[in-house]
């Protein structure tokens, strides 16, 4: 008989015992090296057949079945072994904020849509970590960091945010009313489109912060102190009262009507002989 001559695929040619560390470390290639030997199976059924032209079909054809059930019974075991150590999509969350990060980087928590409100949380780290949209009412954030932090649309009315580190986060569409921000730092926050009404800010910094023009103008009404940290005051941050104004504003405070070229020093600010450059 043609397969007398050819003996059927040992299981010891898998050598499973020279690679069982390998499979456990990567059972990717694990299903990668089934995947060759079966190809060179199909090969060698093929040639078989040639052959085996003369002999009898119903012998080639059960030594046939036996081999696709051998080899469906190893694909199977592939597939199990390269999906054992992946998280159900339903669990995806829940790992996610177990590990503290964004693919598991810095100490990034998931917070959002989370209902946080009246909860203490201070003096705690939540660097890179996402609130959006989060429910932050009436919670205790204070002297905790927030560097590079998601906050966009967050409801955080009386918070406490004092002596927190706000530096680099996205903080546009919030509502910030009554919160209270003393002697926070904000440098480079951005809080377009963010209610900060009533907000204490007595010492905050917001260096280079992108600011509503609006905003600022009535955050600029009581801004005082200067901020233990950075040693910045809070009117200047805020560029409050700036005698000497850029013609074409600032990135934090846009003008959308500059003066005219004509008003011009050559330094590129306006020239206040002309008494125009506070028009609005």
């Amino acid at each position: 008989m043609a397969f007398s001559s050819l003996s059927p695929l040992p299981m010891k040619s898998l050598d499973i015992s020279r690679s069982s560390s390998s499979v456990s470390r990567s059972p990717y290639h694990f299903q990668r090296y089934l995947l060759r030997r079966l190809q060179l199976s199909s090969r060698s059924n093929l040639e078989i057949k040639d052959s085996s032209n003369t002999r009898e079909g119903c012998c080639s054809s059960a030594e046939s079945n036996t081999w696709k059930r051998i080899l469906s019974a190893a694909m199977a075991a592939a597939v199990i072994a390269s999906s054992s150590g992946v998280p159900a999509m339903a669990e995806l969350n829940r790992f996610e904020a177990d590990t503290r990060g964004e693919f598991g980087i810095g100490s990034a928590a998931q917070y959002g849509s989370a209902d946080l409100s009246k909860t203490v949380h201070s003096n705690e780290n939540f660097r890179r970590a996402n609130f959006t949209s989060a429910d932050m009412r009436e919670s205790d954030f204070s002297g905790s960091t927030f560097n590079g932090a998601y906050l966009e649309k967050a409801v955080a009315y009386k918070a406490n945010f004092s002596g927190a580190d706000l530096s680099d986060t996205l903080m546009d569409r919030m509502v910030l009313n009554e919160a209270n921000l003393t002697n926070a730092v904000l440098v480079r926050s951005v809080l377009t489109r963010s209610d900060l009404g009533g907000a204490k800010i007595e010492g905050a910094d917001f260096s280079d912060a992108v600011i509503d023009l609006l905003q600022k103008q009535a955050l600029c009404k009581y801004a005082t102190g200067t901020n233990p940290l950075t040693g910045v005051d809070t009117r200047k941050s805020l560029g409050c009262g700036n005698s000497r104004r850029n013609a074409y504003g600032s990135p934090s405070s846009p003008l959308l009507s500059a003066p005219p070229q004509r008003l011009l020093g050559r330094d590129g600010f306006c020239d206040e002989k002309t008494g125009l450059c506070d028009v609005k």
